[in-house]
Order: structure tokens, then C-alpha cells, then sequence
């Protein structure tokens, strides 16, 4: 069921809290900045140029970071016809199987976050098709940590770090912030997303989790015990 997930130790409480604190403030961020700009735009005639495109980056954060939390405390939704006519142990092997094919899914999804994310961290991508084989041998015009975003501003408190960080030797200083940061958390995110199956199928074979997605025994039981009140 949704929400059955419990931390075991003291680092699984704490990393458990900051997820969910993150989680909040993308989602706090994302309104407050648009409740500004519309405030800004409908009573003083004025606007954040840059809020459209902060907004959907925080989605995306949020998004990605989502998958991975949903994988956590199973809250992904599926259809489950097929488990409910097989026994328990029936059940476990096709959830194992299912959290294989995601598994699979999933790390062909590492790779192109990372191929894709790379070059503007000042990175290699990878070689190989389907899976990494190696590193691609990158030329200085390959690197590609110059990229600023369209409109969102570059804090001069971050400048120094990420300059150091992301700017490529020569090029000139930032004027909006580097485009690697919003793009990291493709990279990040599906690495979560691989840890976090990894976790599911440990929980799925030591029987303290039944699948991958949310079961609906007990909304079908509150809605049976309200027909039987009506009744």
C-alpha cells in the first residue's frame, strides 16, 4: 500500500525526511514564484521574466525526483487484474519479474541522462549502443559547460563555484545561470530511480513489500463498509 514504507536506521529516517523536505519546497517554490508573478503582472503591470521557465524547471525536478519517492513508498499506480487471480507466492515472482523489466528500463535510462547531461558539466559521455562500454575521447568543442539558461538569474553567491565548476577556460563569465544545474537532476534522478528498485525488489524478496504498485484493498474495503451502511 501507498505510505508502508518505514526507515530502519537512522540514515534511512534522515535521508526519508530530507526527500520529503525537498520535495515540499519544489512544490512551495513552484507556487510562490508563480503566485508573485501573477500579483506582479495583474496589479503593478510588471513581471519575472524568468519565472516561466524556473516554474518548469521545478516541475521537472519535481517530476523526476517524484518517480523516485513513488518507487519508495509505492504509490505508482498500475493494473493489477493478473496478480489478484494468483497465489502469494505467484504474486512475489511476477513483481520480481516486473521490477527486472524496470531495472532494465531504467539503466538504459542512466545512460542517456548521463550521455545527454555530461557535456554540459564539462564531461564524457559514454560510448557503446545500448549500454556503457566506455568513455567518448572529447575534443575542446565538445565541452559544452558554457550553455547559460534563457532567463533564470545566476545568484553571485553561486557564481565562483559554478564557474569553477562549469565554465570552460576562456569563455566569458555567466550572465544567467549554467544550464548544467537544472539539467543534473536527469542524471540524478533516474540514479535514484535505479536505487530505489533495487530497494523495492530487497523489500519484495524479504516479504515486507507485496509489489510495485499501490494496492487498492483498502479503498475497496472503506467503499464495501459504505454500501453496507447505505444498505
Amino acid at each position: 500500500m501507498s505510505g508502508a514504507y518505514r526507515p530502519r536506521t537512522a540514515l534511512g529516517r534522515a535521508v526519508h525526511s530530507v526527500e520529503e523536505t525537498v520535495i515540499a519546497l519544489l512544490m512551495g517554490l513552484m507556487v510562490l514564484v508563480t503566485f508573485v508573478n501573477v500579483v506582479l503582472r495583474y496589479v503593478f503591470n510588471d513581471s519575472l521574466v524568468w519565472s516561466l521557465e524556473l516554474t518548469l524547471t521545478l516541475f521537472a525536478w519535481l517530476v523526476l525526483f517524484g518517480i523516485a519517492y513513488g518507487f519508495k513508498i509505492t504509490m505508482h499506480l498500475g493494473v493489477d487484474a493478473v496478480l489478484n487471480m494468483v497465489t502469494s507466492r505467484s504474486q512475489r515472482l511476477l513483481s520480481l519479474v516486473a521490477v527486472a523489466i524496470c531495472l532494465v528500463y531504467a539503466a538504459l535510462m542512466m545512460k542517456g541522462a548521463w550521455d545527454y547531461w555530461a557535456p554540459f558539466a564539462n564531461m564524457a559521455p559514454t560510448t557503446g549502443h545500448w549500454f556503457p562500454t566506455g568513455f567518448e575521447e572529447m575534443k575542446p568543442w565538445d565541452y559544452r559547460g558554457y550553455v547559460p539558461t534563457e532567463r533564470i538569474p545566476l545568484p553571485e553567491i553561486l557564481r565562483a563555484p559554478l564557474e569553477y565548476l562549469f565554465l570552460p577556460e576562456g569563455e566569458e563569465p555567466y550572465e544567467k545561470l549554467p544550464i548544467a544545474v537544472p539539467y543534473a537532476i536527469i542524471p540524478f534522478g533516474v540514479a535514484m530511480m535505479l536505487y530505489r528498485l533495487i530497494e523495492a525488489a530487497f523489500r519484495i524478496v524479504t516479504g515486507r513489500q507485496q509489489g510495485l504498485i499501490v494496492s487498492h484493498e483498502a479503498e475497496d474495503a472503506v467503499e464495501e463498509a459504505a454500501r453496507e451502511k447505505d444498505a
